[in-house]
């Protein structure tokens, strides 16, 4: 079954990709990332999008923000947010 995503998700997904090329190494747009795709696994949970959800979940694993330091995980958490 295909899981249909609506219109506001896909936005936030295109600006959470944006962000993402933008923060790799800006702790603060990191932040801002992270905080955006834990949110849109959230809503993706309540619209029934467990797989899409799921991926977002195994994406925040790799996604771990750090003052002061480069991401060094930004190359694959890069890749595979385009993935979607």
């Amino acid at each position: 079954m295909s899981e249909e995503l609506s219109e506001e998700i896909r936005r936030d997904l295109d600006r959470a990709r944006d962000l993402h090329d933008r923060a790799a190494a800006d702790y603060a747009q990191c932040m801002e990332f992270n905080q955006l795709m834990a949110d849109l696994m959230d809503r993706l949970e309540d619209s029934g999008c467990t797989r899409r959800a799921g991926q977002i979940m195994s994406l925040l694993l790799d996604c771990s923000p750090k003052d002061g330091a480069r991401c060094d995980k930004s190359t694959l958490v890069g890749d595979r947010i385009k993935k979607f």
